[in-house]
């Protein structure tokens, strides 16, 4: 029987934890060691780590930090942050990261997804699809945390990510980023339509009901998230948390 993976994102910023609301606001939240070692402790389906800075700052990927959160780790990692290139993916791949999830450069280069998949396996390469919907209808693509219209509907530039070589498409609401009032599953439900690789859904999600929505309505699908891994009750204290196996059984299909 197949289940959806739950999968915590952990943003970093300067060394440490933060967390974003459309993708702004960042509030520190910890040490990202110490939260890695507390989701070992509860049997995460998978990890997913990425430097804000890098792309942003057009540096290369921190190779010790990511060594030393692959280190601690003992489930599936995926590293998202300055890839630019196959040499990249692979000494990431090397340190053992599982995936690496590229964005601003697969976007502006297509080619790049290719040259990647071909060194290291579609299996392991994902694109992210930062996404915000436009005032007058539709979607748009950003890049760079959200700072740049890439002017590319994210539907058409879905299909041509897995046509390029991704094994994973991961779309990410900017508009809910944070907000914890649910996933976009109209935006979640056109992506999911238009590609025949695994889905991971990121943006919105607070409360194990939004997972069951998302569940229900798209199938066997990574179901990704921040705020809901981090932050407890009205008043969002920082304590890490992960829904036991009785709570995940709803995520069966």
């Amino acid at each position: 029987m197949l289940r959806s993976r739950l999968i915590p994102v952990l943003l970093l910023r300067d060394g440490g934890l933060v967390k974003t609301t459309k993708f702004a606001n960042d509030r520190y939240v910890g040490d990202p060691i110490n939260a890695v070692r507390i989701f070992n402790e509860k049997e995460v389906d998978e990890l997913m780590v990425i430097d804000l800075d890098a792309t942003v700052n057009s540096s290369a990927p921190d190779y010790e930090m990511i060594d030393n959160l692959a280190r601690e780790c003992r489930m599936p990692l995926s590293y998202g942050g300055g890839v630019s290139n196959a040499d990249q993916a692979q000494r990431i791949m090397e340190l053992g990261v599982e995936k690496v999830a590229l964005s601003s450069h697969a976007v502006a280069r297509p080619e790049t997804v290719a040259e990647i998949a071909a060194q290291v396996g579609s299996q392991s390469v994902s694109v992210v699809l930062d996404v915000k919907k436009r005032s007058f209808g539709g979607y748009r693509v950003w890049t760079h945390n959200g700072t740049r219209d890439s002017k590319k509907d994210p539907v058409s530039l879905a299909s041509a990510m897995e046509n390029a070589g991704a094994g994973e498409i991961i779309v990410n609401s900017i508009d809910r980023d944070g907000t914890i009032t649910g996933y976009d599953l109209d935006l979640c439900k056109r992506l999911r339509d238009s590609i025949s690789v695994p889905l991971t859904i990121l943006g919105g999600a607070g409360t194990l009901n939004h997972f069951h929505e998302a569940a229900d309505l798209l199938g066997t699908i990574g179901l990704a998230a921040g705020s809901f891994f981090v932050f407890k009750g009205q008043y969002r204290a920082v304590l890490i948390s992960y829904p036991n196996n009785e709570e995940r059984k709803f995520l069966q299909s």
